[in-house]
């Protein structure tokens, strides 16, 4: 066995040895829990677990997209090793991979002079462009090079909220469509934590169960003004969270929600609190962790 083949051997194991399995495990424990709580508090107004319940399931979802994100870069890893993701060489005519996400740093600069590769497809389908696409309402257009300025996703964070405050869609649709998958799909983990406190400002209190129609009214037209292509339940999904109740019933011919949409929401609806309360994004966001309240 070569070197190569050794560290392909040890890239696959390290990809199996991920805890999607166990944490799909967990998000269904938690959706019975939630279930159970849903009819007990029929007859209570007590709590009882639901914030923590909520914020759990919260934090378990952000880990399977940091999970599944992390999957797809051991597999581009091998790939760019020449090892298939069973350990045969990979087939070069047919290694097509979107470069706008492909995780950054990974492609590197043409040689000066060299021209375009006549074997590569000009418009390849980038599945995080689509989606963005999908949800702004706007069309995908010609492939754009990823923004390589923005290095992670509070500075993506920080871009969506300018565009917000501008009232320039244009501009937020762009910088949303031109991040790398794995700083947009970031987003999902920095901006929640947020939202409880910004959402707390507009009302006066920290967010509850009753606080949820208010919630609504405020934030529902700009939202979908912003993102007329989002699916209803993934807005009312955040807003439950935010005060801290059980998420919405999925119904059974509903799908799971793509992995982009979250995040892409989440970072809208921080910008649109914050232009809400005439404010914009806190310096220290940079350099403090998120508040796990």
């Amino acid at each position: 066995m070569s070197i190569v083949e050794d560290i392909g051997a040890q890239v696959r194991a390290a990809a199996e040895e991920l805890p999607l399995a166990q944490l799909a495990a967990a998000l269904e424990k938690f959706g019975q829990a939630t279930e159970r709580l849903r009819w007990v508090r029929q007859e209570s107004a007590n709590p009882m677990g639901v914030p923590e319940l909520s914020a759990a399931t919260e934090h378990a979802e952000t880990a399977g997209y940091a999970l599944r994100v992390a999957q797809e870069q051991l597999s581009a890893y091998l790939a760019a090793i020449g090892l298939a993701a069973d350990g045969a060489p990979a087939p070069k005519a047919t290694d097509r991979r979107p470069k706008h996400d492909a995780p950054r740093g990974e492609v590197a600069p043409p040689a000066p002079g060299a021209g375009p590769d006549r074997d590569e497809q000009p418009a390849v389908r980038r599945w995080w462009a689509v989606r963005v696409a999908e949800l702004t309402g706007g069309r995908e257009g010609a492939p754009d090079e990823p923004d390589e300025r923005v290095e992670d996703s509070r500075e993506l964070l920080r871009r969506v909220v300018t565009g917000i405050r501008a009232g320039d869609r244009d501009r937020l649709h762009r910088e949303l469509r031109r991040a790398h998958a794995d700083v947009g799909l970031g987003l999902a983990a920095i901006a929640p934590p947020m939202l409880r406190g910004l959402a707390g400002e507009l009302l006066g209190h920290p967010p509850r169960a009753d606080d949820l129609g208010r919630l609504r009214r405020e934030l529902d037209g700009r939202v979908r003004d912003l993102l007329p292509g989002l699916p209803p339940p993934v807005l009312d999904t955040l807003l439950t969270r935010v005060c801290r109740m059980p998420p919405p019933r999925r119904g059974a011919d509903q799908e799971q929600p793509h992995a982009a949409d979250p995040a892409v929401t989440a970072g809208v609806v921080t910008g649109v609190l914050l232009d809400r309360l005439g404010r914009d994004l806190p310096r220290d966001t940079d350099d403090r962790e998120p508040s796990r309240g």
